[in-house]
């Protein structure tokens, strides 16, 4: 359902529920147990999520929702799963290390907004992108408008959320989706590297800048003010003095 595997400081979480990785109770757990581990692991910088099937992630498990919408009390099942997504997604977006999306087929609706709650998302050309749900009379509610509107843009949302629109990798690079899009023959390799770059930064730096970028849009945050706090907290740390170090005597100073 979901493995980890280490490669240096990369923790790489394989997604894999045949046939779509739709996502479930079992496998928001799973989500959730993996997150607490290689946050608490001082040693992994990045969390690579990323899927062996044809499929990223297509959403909510659709027998899930056949059940709820056949009882009374499905709709407020079912908002507790979202609300549940909701939470998860969070932590993965604050989490304090380096998140990546390796989407190499459909992110749809709740599989999307993983994606989204990730820094940075790198996808297949040919893969498929949306946030479908308003042909379904419901809300990407898994934090998908909210993402996706600071992320793009009111008018991209808007194009995208309200028009149901399915775009391809290519396509969702130029609108701002995705960071990055490659042909599917060269995405694992790529992103591969691509993680394992972010992972020769110092953690703790890698923490700090999240938190000041995070701030750039966070309501009630002083930004410049968390540059100042996490330059102090940096100046002391013992990595940082050292790169610091080493960095001054190679420029002979």
């Amino acid at each position: 359902m979901l493995s980890v595997e280490r490669i240096g400081r990369v923790a790489v979480a394989t997604l894999s529920r045949p046939p779509v990785n739709a996502l479930n109770d079992e496998l928001l757990a799973r989500l959730d147990s993996v997150l607490n581990e290689v946050a608490a692991d001082e040693e992994v910088s990045v969390l690579h999520i990323r899927s062996d099937q044809k499929a990223f992630c297509a959403g909510a498990d659709l027998a899930l929702m056949r059940s709820c919408f056949a009882t009374p009390e499905g709709p407020d099942v079912m908002v507790e799963v979202v609300r549940r997504m909701q939470r998860l997604f969070e932590r993965i977006e604050a989490a304090p290390l380096v998140t990546v999306a390796e989407i190499g087929g459909a992110a749809l609706g709740g599989g999307l907004e993983l994606a989204l709650a990730c820094d940075v998302r790198v996808a297949a050309v040919e893969a498929k992108l949306g946030l479908p749900e308003v042909g379904l009379g419901l809300v990407p509610g898994a934090g998908g408008t909210q993402r996706l509107t600071r992320l793009c843009g009111r008018g991209i949302a808007s194009r995208l959320i309200l028009g149901g629109e399915v775009v391809d990798g290519a396509l969702a690079e130029r609108l701002g989706i995705v960071q990055w899009a490659q042909p599917r023959e060269q995405l694992a390799e790529w992103t591969r590297e691509l993680a394992a770059h972010f992972a020769n930064a110092p953690r703790a730096a890698l923490a700090a800048n999240k938190r000041c970028i995070a701030a750039a849009d966070g309501p009630g945050r002083d930004g410049y003010a968390e540059e100042l706090a996490g330059s102090r907290r940096l100046y002391d740390h013992p990595e940082t003095r050292r790169r610091v170090s080493e960095f001054l005597s190679r420029k002979g100073t």
